[in-house]
């Protein structure tokens, strides 16, 4: 991929050097303000090489289109100390703006992973987040790779119509809280065709998220596809209009689900819609968790209040690690309703079987084939609790 004619380019007209020592900061920050002060469409170009790069918030608004065309790999400090805030690349307040080019976002954590502490996740949140894209309206971010983030791999905050299109999530299996894709407060989010191998949700979706379409994922390994948690917050958005679908997920803890804390805070999610996944031994396909409560920093024993409604798992296939193939465990003060299971197919053969599809204060609308069947096993008193 050759860059653009008038491009500007951060090495040959910028300064900037591929020699891991360099900083790539000023280079990148003065191309983006030319760019951004450009009253036509500018691309910028990182060429090819490999770069150092201490921290960057590229912001706008600018006043025409950017495209930040990325064909090198840029490097982030090892050191989580080198970081006063817990962001590495971010994009604020851009519009008409375009990441691509097949290079890579190293975030170097894995030094942060084995730092004491972080599996308690009270510092975690203090790590930085390889890219945030905050605040930006009609983006595309296409053939890129992130990696290894010493904490979210891309967090989505406040965007308007935002697709991801072949990009590649990777991280080691056992890395704390480094979510490949998170969304919150956003409206329009396309996922396609992306890859994610992570240590945490493949692709987590906050309060706030409306009109997500997320198509073609391959997730694994990871903690699956997952809406919430939610309810952990006073005043969060009403999560509505998610569709996942032709998603195949390997070796995960958990497939699909929802999750809301037990107790907490009241909110809404509705019309949420899961349809043709592909299970590959993964733990607890199909979950609906409204007993959240990691670390029992909760009471287990009060009900969450948040309001589920309208949900839909369609053409589920494949097979399962263990027991609990299907888990609906819904609040007894809001149960949740208008839920329906369609074509559930999917076996365990472990020694212990066979399969379980356990419900509570659900009563789903079932169509189609259901192995195990459906709601067969009720909910035990303590239902384990999943990660």
């Amino acid at each position: 991929m050759e860059a653009q004619l008038g491009a500007l380019d951060v090495v040959a007209k910028f300064g900037a050097k591929d020699d891991l020592n360099t900083d790539l900061s000023k280079p990148l920050l003065d191309a983006w303000k030319e760019a951004c002060a450009s009253p036509t469409p500018s691309t910028i170009v990182i060429p090819k090489g490999t770069y150092l790069l201490s921290q960057a918030t590229l912001e706008g608004p600018c006043k025409a289109p950017i495209e930040l065309q990325v064909q090198g790999n840029i490097k982030a400090p090892a050191d989580p100390k080198a970081f006063k805030e817990p962001k590495w690349v971010s994009f604020l307040h851009v519009e008409n703006f375009k990441l691509f080019g097949g290079g890579a976002f190293d975030g170097q954590g894995t030094a942060a992973y084995k730092r004491e502490g972080c599996e308690k996740h009270d510092f975690c949140s203090n790590l930085p987040i390889n890219i945030r894209f905050d605040y930006l309206t009609n983006a595309m971010i296409q053939d890129i790779t992130i990696r290894d983030s010493k904490q979210f791999h891309a967090n989505v905050l406040g965007c308007k119509n935002i697709t991801f299109e072949s990009v590649t999530v990777s991280a080691p299996e056992d890395s704390p809280n480094t979510d490949g894709i998170h969304i919150g407060r956003s409206d329009g989010v396309k996922i396609i065709n992306t890859n994610i191998k992570t240590g945490d949700d493949c692709i987590s979706i906050g309060d706030g998220s409306k009109n997500l379409d997320i198509t073609g994922v391959t997730c694994g390994p990871g903690h699956g596809i997952s809406i919430g948690s939610l309810g952990n917050y006073a005043n969060e958005e009403p999560v509505e209009g998610i569709k996942v679908s032709k998603c195949t997920l390997t070796n995960t803890s958990n497939g699909v689900r929802i999750k809301t804390w037990a107790g907490q805070f009241p909110g809404t999610a509705s019309d949420m819609h899961f349809e043709d996944i592909t299970v590959n031994n993964v733990s607890c396909p199909v979950l609906i968790d409204q007993k959240y409560c990691p670390w029992n920093k909760c009471k287990m024993n009060e009900e969450s209040n948040v309001k589920l409604s309208n949900i839909s798992f369609k053409n589920i296939h494949g097979t399962a690690a263990l027991l609990e193939v299907v888990k609906l465990v819904c609040s007894g003060t809001f149960p949740c309703e208008n839920v329906e299971l369609a074509d559930i197919d999917i076996t365990f053969s472990g020694p212990n079987g066979p399969a379980k599809s356990e419900c509570k204060n659900v009563t789903p609308k079932i169509t189609g084939k259901q192995n195990p069947v459906a709601c067969s096993t009720p909910v035990p008193a303590n239902p384990t609790p999943t990660v």
